[in-house]
């Protein structure tokens, strides 16, 4: 159910990487500290380890098994009353991470115009690679991403022993996405509650 055209924004913050010993809860702490100093948005993390989605997926035309609905039962609904989308990204490979492909991929309607915005780390590219790829996927999905991002490169070197980047400069840049997010999330959402999205 899509959130109501009051209140403040219900926010799904995805942790996109699975990895063992992963960089994206430390990431993921720090951006949603920031959404909960705020009185616009309030957070959701949905972290793909605590709930895995199967790679396995029904023939065309064809339902999910029980179990798979019982697995997408722990992720759909969170995304579907969801009023807008930060997703958390390291980058693999020049791309995001096949988990986080994976569940963009058991969703449709969930997507369909909110605004998404992005956190990205890595080595040198910062995952900027990852972000550009995910745009041209979530735009297939009716999603609107987010011309500002945050971005960590060597991320390793950014963020202190308190789960902090040194550089206030990284505050700055993620104001200035959530700001565009909740600018994003308040139009799309009241637009959707005086006229229903047509795909």
């Amino acid at each position: 159910m899509a959130g109501t055209s009051d209140g403040p924004l219900r926010t799904a913050v995805i942790i996109g990487s699975t990895r063992d010993g992963r960089f994206g809860p430390v990431v993921t702490d720090w951006i949603t500290g920031h959404i909960a100093e705020r009185e616009d948005m309030t957070a959701d993390v949905i972290d793909l380890v605590a709930t895995p989605l199967p790679t396995v997926f029904p023939a065309f035309g064809q339902p999910p098994s029980a179990e798979v609905v019982v697995q997408l039962g722990e992720v759909s609904p969170r995304l579907a009353a969801a009023d807008a989308f930060v997703i958390v990204t390291p980058e693999y490979n020049h791309s995001f991470p096949a988990a986080l492909k994976n569940a963009i991929d058991w969703h449709n309607e969930q997507w369909h115009a909110k605004p998404v915005g992005f956190v990205s780390y890595g080595g040198l590219s910062g995952g900027l690679r990852a972000v550009e790829q995910l745009r041209v996927v979530l735009a297939e999905l009716h999603a609107v991403t987010i011309r500002n991002t945050v971005s960590f490169h060597n991320y390793g070197e950014v963020f202190g022993g308190d789960g902090k980047p040194a550089d206030p400069g990284c505050d700055v840049a993620a104001k200035a996405m959530l700001d565009q997010l909740t600018w994003w999330g308040h139009a799309l959402r009241d637009a959707k509650a005086g006229r229903p999205y047509a795909v």
